[in-house]
């Protein structure tokens, strides 16, 4: 009786703290739309978040400009880490020999750990003079450096041991005996790994996508060092940009008397949260209906 007893107390106690664990993110969603409240309150969301004007001196408070710039950024990062990491994941998982794919894990794995602060300098003496000097005379631009370009490499290459850590096990889960009943069919070794170990690789690769997606959204740092911070909207990948999470780093505990900008600074919290977990969900419905097909 006793051991039941104990088996039914360490259930509710491990039920419990999970439920504490989900419960977390409504708390936050909760204490950011509260301290948020004032200037929703005043303001109309719209012109929040449609906004392109951001002068707090004047209570001029649109988003827009962040939000694009953050979006810019993170679009630019995904373009270049995707068919990186996956060409990169299908060759040391189908291709390198053994002793390759054993040398190349432990850097892949130490990127990972790599303060973003020192991608930020890197960026800052290595990508943003690259770009100055080559990359916008090239298209014909004066650009100073600090630009979308900038933040989208090095965003790109912060997230490229995520992507490529998690497609490598994905790829690793596939049963060998599905390359070689293609194999067996006459397919060469591309054909199968296109057609038949991506097929069953691929709700696995999405989710690590989205994972280096939500990475780089939510990316502060690194971000802050190299895009110059420019509140406008960029209009190419050689302009300036500022992104929601380096407003707030740049701006929160400095100025806060000004009526509003302690709120619309938390506001800027909020729809960063907001649009992470967007972008969460789209991504668990993607998968379930990959998976679905997949099956």
């Amino acid at each position: 009786m006793s051991r039941l007893l104990k088996d039914k107390a360490a259930e509710k106690s491990m039920m419990a703290l999970t439920a504490c664990v989900g419960l977390l993110l409504f708390l936050m969603v909760a204490a950011l739309l509260y301290k948020s409240w004032p200037i929703l309150a005043s303001k109309p969301l719209a012109d929040l978040v449609l906004g392109r004007s951001w002068s707090p001196l004047r209570g001029c408070f649109g988003f827009l400009p962040f939000i694009m710039g953050t979006l810019w950024v993170t679009g630019v990062s995904i373009i270049i880490a995707v068919p990186v990491c996956l060409l990169a994941s299908i060759f040391l998982s189908e291709y390198s020999p053994a002793w390759l794919k054993d040398l190349a894990r432990p850097p892949i794995d130490l990127l990972a750990g790599i303060p973003s602060v020192v991608y930020g300098v890197w960026g800052v003496i290595v990508v943003v003079p690259f770009i100055k000097n080559h990359v916008g005379p090239l298209f014909k631009s004066s650009t100073t450096g600090y630009c979308v370009l900038a933040g989208g490499v090095v965003l790109a290459i912060m997230i490229f041991p995520v992507i490529i850590h998690i497609s490598l096990e994905v790829l690793a889960a596939v049963k060998f005996e599905v390359r070689e009943v293609s194999l067996a069919l006459g397919a060469t070794r591309w054909q199968t790994v296109k057609h038949a170990v991506l097929r069953k690789a691929l709700p696995g690769i999405i989710a690590a996508v989205m994972l280096g997606l939500s990475r780089a959204f939510g990316e502060t740092m690194a971000v802050l060092m190299v895009t110059g911070n420019v509140a406008r909207l960029p209009r190419s990948v050689l302009e300036p940009a500022y992104a929601l999470p380096a407003l707030i780093a740049n701006n929160y505990g400095e100025m806060l008397s000004i009526p509003l900008y302690d709120s619309a600074l938390l506001l800027a919290s909020l729809i960063l949260l907001l649009v992470t977990l967007v972008f969460n969900i789209i991504s668990q419905g993607i998968l379930a209906r990959l998976e679905r097909r997949v099956a």
